[in-house]
Order: structure tokens, then C-alpha cells, then sequence
């Protein structure tokens, strides 16, 4: 397994797309292993694959706590087929956005059929920390930041932070 460089705010590739995985094999494998032990290593709770440079549709996640077992899991494909009325507010932060928080307001309970890790077609109905886990990677892979979801004014605030960080590692 390899640690993976992560996609930094404001690299464009964050905005990207991503395609849908044609089939699950080896090196998909491999590349869910590989995030897996980049989220852990950030570490973090959920990573898109395009958020290490990969414009895929799958994403991992992991909400156990210090201490407890592991238990990943793999949404390859994911897709948001349901979500309810109730609204819950999280105060979310992304790897791909280190070092900054921000309360956002999604779905309290989402509905998403996705594939798993060995390809067979799944289908999950969650609410709290996972639901808006899922909203925020599937956003990842739709080329959306939580940040997109918080004032136009606290946004620029943050792109330009970062924008201009970016700009003193290159000089």
C-alpha cells in the first residue's frame, strides 16, 4: 500500500468530474488500499479518489473512532438516490482543504446505491455522520467543496488563503 499525495485547494483537478469505474479488478484494488491508508495516514474519515488525482468514482470512508477496529468502507460508483426533508447542520472540514471548518446544512438521511469492493451492487439508507460523509465525498466526485455550500463571501475568503499559500510554495 502507498500513501498518495493529496490534491490541495485551489488545484483545479479538485473541480474535475469524475468518469464511472468500468469495472472492479486488481488495480482498482489496489487503489482503494492505497486511499484507505492515505485517509488513515491524514488522517481523515472520508477520501474521494479524485482528491489524490485519480478522476474516479469511488470513495472510501471510515468512522471508527481512535482506538476501535477499523471498518472501511468502499462506495465505488456511488449515487444519491434519496434524501429526506429533515436537515442537519455538521461542522465539516476536507483533507483537500487542511486546517479549515465550517458548518454545513445537507440532507439529514440520504439513500445511496453504490457498488462495493468486490463489485456487487449495494445500497445503504444513512443519516447522521455517515450521511453527511457520503454527501461530502459524492460531492468530491461531482467536482463540489463543502465549501461551495457556506457563504460566497467566507468562500473567497478561504480560496484566497489558499490561492495565495499555493502561489509562496511555488515562488
Amino acid at each position: 500500500m502507498t500513501i498518495k499525495p493529496l490534491i490541495i485547494l485551489p488545484d483545479p483537478v479538485l473541480r474535475q468530474v469524475s468518469k464511472p469505474i468500468e469495472r472492479v479488478d486488481a488495480d482498482l484494488q489496489r487503489l482503494t488500499d492505497d486511499m484507505l491508508e492515505t485517509m488513515y495516514d491524514a488522517p481523515g474519515i472520508g477520501l474521494a479518489a479524485i482528491q489524490v488525482g485519480v478522476p474516479r468514482r469511488m470513495l472510501v470512508i471510515d468512522l471508527s473512532k481512535e482506538g476501535e477496529e477499523k471498518q472501511p468502507l468502499v462506495f465505488i460508483n456511488p449515487e444519491i438516490v434519496g434524501s429526506s426533508d429533515d436537515r442537519s447542520v455538521y461542522e465539516e472540514g476536507c483533507l483537500s482543504i487542511p486546517d479549515y471548518y465550517a458548518e454545513v446544512e445537507r440532507p439529514a438521511k440520504v439513500t445511496v446505491k453504490y457498488l462495493d469492493r468486490e463489485g456487487k451492487e449495494q445500497s445503504v439508507e444513512a443519516d447522521g455522520l455517515l450521511a453527511t460523509c457520503l454527501q461530502h465525498e459524492i460531492d468530491h466526485l461531482n467536482g463540489v467543496l463543502f465549501i461551495d455550500h457556506i457563504s460566497r463571501l467566507k468562500r473567497e475568503m478561504v480560496i484566497k488563503k489558499f490561492t495565495k499559500a499555493a502561489k509562496s510554495k511555488v515562488l
